[in-house]
């Protein structure tokens, strides 16, 4: 018999490398129903994580879109995988480093665009003794964040359920390089304020100094990293679980944001500064909020814990934040030793960018909108929207009238 492992709600998976035909996205687990267009819900989402100030050529030559295969049918998702292809336009440039045949025996080796000096971290060595390749493009290719343009079509129709609800994910950049922005009040449309800034930084003249500093890292043939918040508003209290170690909700976001490329850290909340505070400085408060059906009609003075109590929502803002190193992609590269032979050389280097923290925090969207849609599916269910809408509605008309009373 085979061992049967339940699925989650909802999963994706990814398929292709940076510089192939393109890249699959596979989305399972939406309720039929839901109206969905690719132009309007999708396609935005992958312009987003294309800019930002400090990206490299690449971002020059692809202008992303997702073509839809399955899953949809008169602009209504049919519960059914939803799978997109979104084409790389650079491929055309590659079509002999990158062929699904075998070379021709008399191909010029540098055609195949071979690297065999892996870069300090990257996947490249790593991966090279993992799957025992010494061309390490067979490794850079899909460890590359092109990945995550797939990742980020996704989280796009995962945000769109999550609209269906009321709950809305948006994010911004918190510091790059030495340049931390002050903290300021969110805004209600967070992500309109920030996209309109080259850096996506909400203090402007924070956003002058990033700048300036990645010109700096630029001309130096250096990069840069720096720290990105995602904001999560309208969950209701009750998503995720305290009961088993894989159902917090605050691990398993960790677990997505840390798998996006470069991410060497996640705080929620106050995250490591909440570990050097009293107590007295860290926990939030509780006060009377019956304006506030999605809390359960009890809200906190503060939201130190960044929305998230014993693995469960609180009904507040949720807020991740994750740390990414910079690039490891140097225009003066580190030392490395080749794997023919072992001699000392420089790293290869491969077309990049010099900052791509802006880019990350799209990124970061994308995967908290998967964790947390899956969660609203593992607590209300429902093989359509509407099934599930009712589910919701009840949870909350349930919250609005359990008062203090004895019951």
């Amino acid at each position: 018999m085979f061992p049967f492992t339940p699925m989650k709600r909802l999963s994706f998976h990814t398929a292709g490398e940076s510089h192939g035909r393109g890249l699959t996205a596979l989305l399972e687990g939406i309720p039929a129903g839901l109206a969905l267009d690719l132009e309007r819900d999708v396609d935005p989402e992958l312009k987003r994580r294309q800019g930002g100030y400090g990206r490299g050529r690449r971002m020059q030559i692809e202008s992303d879109r997702a073509d839809l295969l399955s899953g949809v049918r008169l602009g209504e998702t049919l519960g059914s995988p939803i799978s997109m292809v979104i084409w790389n336009r650079d491929w055309e440039n590659w079509t002999v480093a990158m062929s699904h045949a075998p070379p021709d025996e008399d191909v010029n080796p540098k055609a195949l665009r071979p690297h065999y000096l892996p870069r300090p971290g990257h996947a490249d060595l790593v991966g090279a003794f993992k799957y025992d390749r010494r061309d390490v493009r067979d490794i850079l290719e899909r460890a590359s964040a092109r990945e995550t343009a797939a990742r980020v079509a996704c989280g796009a129709v995962a945000k769109r359920l999550l609209a269906e609800f009321d709950i809305r994910i948006g994010s911004h950049v918190v510091s790059i390089g030495s340049v931390e922005a002050p903290e300021v009040g969110l805004p209600d449309d967070l992500n309109a304020v920030a996209d309109a800034n080259p850096v996506r930084c909400l203090d402007d003249d924070s956003a002058t100094r990033i700048m300036a500093e990645i010109d700096a890292a630029k001309e130096r043939g250096d990069t840069l990293g720096g720290v990105f918040e995602v904001v999560a508003t309208g969950l209701p209290v009750g998503l995720g679980s305290y009961v088993s170690w894989d159902t917090k909700l605050d691990g398993r976001l960790a677990g997505a944001v840390m798998s996006i490329q470069a991410v060497k850290g996640v705080e929620i909340g106050l995250g490591f500064t909440g570990a050097v505070r009293p107590g007295s400085n860290v926990h939030d408060p509780l006060v009377r909020a019956e304006e506030k059906p999605r809390t359960g009609g009890i809200g906190r003075s503060s939201n130190r814990a960044g929305g998230l109590e014993g693995g469960v929502t609180t009904g507040e803002p949720l807020s991740v934040r994750g740390a990414m190193k910079p690039i490891s992609t140097l225009m003066k590269p580190l030392p490395s030793v080749d794997l023919r032979d072992g001699s000392v050389g420089n790293a290869a280097t491969e077309r990049s960018d010099v900052c791509a923290v802006p880019a990350a925090a799209v990124v970061g969207e994308a995967m908290v909108a998967l964790v947390l849609a899956d969660a609203l599916l593992e607590k209300f269910g429902g093989d359509s929207v509407g099934e599930t809408r009712r589910n919701f509605d009840a949870y909350i008309a349930y919250l609005h009238d359990r008062g203090f009373g004895e019951r």
